[in-house]
């Protein structure tokens, strides 16, 4: 999992503190010393697409204290020297921040933030109407998503069992890296929960630092990856290269496979179309929003939580990146997940 660099970037207060009240700006010390800012942010000087973990603290007395600094944001450079603003404070108040480089979890992608349009335009080709109305999402924070689903060994690994068909329990052959299936939403849930603690107690992650399930619109985000055809290498009119990408009905023979034996997504994502449906955090809806919307969650309440990707037992078409779908009632040996990193929601 994550390592924590230990050099801190240098930018031009090494601590800032933030003042709300007017007047000029004042540097209690030279360069890398301690400075009073009147904007809520910092300068980072370092390689231009490198991630960084920003991090603040409110009391000056616990700087030195590396489990009291929580993380914001992870940032991937975009300019050298780049001033960051935080524009998650409050009104009145001082905070002192820092930017860490940070060595990602194994096997995790960093999504960057951005703007995309959510769901299927109504003439896409085998379009399902709840795939609709087409809405502009920006997702404003970026996070770690897993390269790969979950496998059954990491499941059993974190939660000491493994409930999955296809393993050697139902007489198929021991290969604990297929993804882990039969979960509820809540199992998927739980491993997280687990997870994270387990994580934070070994000082691999911040203390406000969590492992969830994606949103659906962080998972629609990260399966297009700038992309706006029926899947994320194309239109695919015949579906004559979705095997390249993709276990389903066609090419599966009624099976999960061993991970990352089709190819990514631009983004790094395996088996992000087929190969079995994934667990999003939202409750289901028929219908998406519409119009203009910020880091959506998803209804407030539902019946059921959304699934999203197809899986191995499905036609071609219902591995397209805008197909949505909530869970059936009970376990599914087509159903499973993967998880994100990101700072827990304030």
């Amino acid at each position: 999992m994550e390592t924590r660099s230990s050099k801190l970037v240098r930018f031009l207060s090494l601590l800032c503190v933030v003042v709300w009240a007017a007047g000029p700006r004042a540097v209690a010390q030279t360069a890398a010393g301690l400075g009073i800012q009147l904007y809520a942010g910092l300068t980072i000087t370092g390689a231009v697409g490198t991630i960084y973990q920003i991090q603040d603290v409110v009391d000056l007395t616990q700087t030195n204290n590396a489990s009291a600094w929580r993380c914001l944001e992870f940032l991937q450079l975009p300019a050298s020297p780049y001033l960051w603003t935080d524009k998650s404070v409050s009104a009145i108040g001082k905070r002192f921040y820092q930017a860490a480089a940070f060595t990602a979890p194994s096997n995790m992608a960093y999504i960057p933030p951005g703007t995309f349009r959510m769901g299927s335009p109504t003439n896409e080709v085998d379009r399902y109407y709840y795939e609709g109305p087409q809405t502009a999402v920006t997702i404003s924070r970026g996070f770690w998503l897993g390269e790969y689903l979950v496998t059954q060994g990491e499941y059993l690994a974190v939660m000491g069992s493994n409930p999955s068909r296809f393993n050697t329990n139902n007489g198929y052959a021991q290969d604990l890296n297929r993804p882990v299936e039969q979960v509820y939403w809540s199992d998927a849930s739980n491993y997280c929960a687990t997870l994270t603690q387990r994580e934070r107690t070994a000082g691999r992650i911040a203390t406000n630092c969590v492992y969830r399930l994606p949103t659906e619109a962080e998972w629609e985000y990260s399966c297009r990856a700038w992309t706006s055809t029926r899947f994320s290498y194309g239109d695919d009119p015949g579906y004559t290269n979705l095997t390249t990408y993709a276990w389903y009905s066609d090419n599966s023979s009624g099976t999960t496979h061993p991970l990352g034996q089709k190819l990514p997504n631009p983004w790094g994502l395996y088996d992000i179309h087929g190969h079995v449906w994934e667990w999003c955090q939202d409750w289901f809806s028929s219908s998406l929003p519409g119009g203009i919307v910020l880091d959506p969650q998803g209804p407030a309440t539902g019946a059921s939580r959304t699934i999203r990707g197809g899986s191995w037992g499905d036609f071609a078409w219902n591995c397209r990146s805008a197909v949505r779908s909530d869970a059936p009632a009970g376990r599914s040996s087509s159903i499973g997940f993967r998880v994100v990193l990101a700072p827990a929601q304030p």
